[in-house]
């Protein structure tokens, strides 16, 4: 049995006002065995490819390696551009020690709730997944459960977009008021190489593929994230 303990902490500041939502980074991020091209780093796998996007879209020319160099880089394009990070999964235990959120049992939640409600400045959380089982949005609903919330649907297209009520007490002298607050949430496509076939069923990724042949799943990926970062 592998026990998954998320290596990173949150990353937020207090004017962050999207958060960057995904489950656990690859096992080998935990224990410390990273390849040469991983960022040590949240989303550090050259493999899972967010940073790719991200570089492409900003032009940015980050590194690529396990370098302080290389963590500094994405710290600095996080704060300027308002961005957090701050999965949604604490730990796991693993039968198979891989990187398949499926695989995931006994699975401890952060408290995103709690994250949300200490940074007021967050309005947008980007969830690198969809609803899929133990993906960050399945978790996220769970979450909203507890504190009897929902989802509700904005636009069906790809990505999905979702948006809740957060209620916030706001003080006012000696009288105190309730208000909402709400918060948008991004399911944007997974960065993995699992969701290329999901990909190639979109009606729009078949219709730009038609018309050039050498548009793939990577640009497809970029034009559809650069709207969101």
């Amino acid at each position: 049995m592998f026990i998954h303990k998320h290596p990173y902490k949150p990353f937020i500041q207090k004017d962050t006002t999207k958060l960057i939502v995904g489950t656990l980074p690859p096992p080998r991020f935990s224990t410390g065995n990273l390849l040469e091209k991983d960022v040590n780093f949240c989303y550090g796998s050259y493999y899972n490819s967010l940073w790719l996007f991200i570089d492409k879209i900003h032009n940015l020319n980050l590194r690529y390696d396990n370098s302080n160099e290389a963590i500094k880089e994405r710290k600095a394009f996080l704060i300027k551009s308002k961005i957090g990070v701050c999965d949604i999964v604490e730990s796991a235990e693993r039968d198979k020690i891989d990187a398949s959120d499926l695989g995931m049992k006994n699975i401890k939640l952060r408290d995103i709730m709690g994250y949300l409600k200490k940074f007021p400045s967050i309005n947008t959380i980007l969830f690198t997944g969809g609803n899929s089982k133990n993906g960050p949005e399945y978790f996220f609903r769970k979450h909203l459960k507890e504190y009897s919330l929902k989802l509700e649907l904005v636009s069906n297209d790809v990505p999905r977009i979702h948006k809740f009520e957060l209620p916030v007490i706001a003080s006012k002298t000696k009288q105190s008021r309730e208000m909402n607050r709400t918060v948008k949430t991004v399911s944007l496509t997974s960065g993995s190489g699992a969701a290329n076939i999901s990909i190639s069923r979109i009606p729009l990724y078949k219709q730009l593929k038609a018309k050039n042949p050498n548009f793939n799943t990577f640009d497809f990926r970029v034009m559809q994230y650069q709207e969101f970062f």
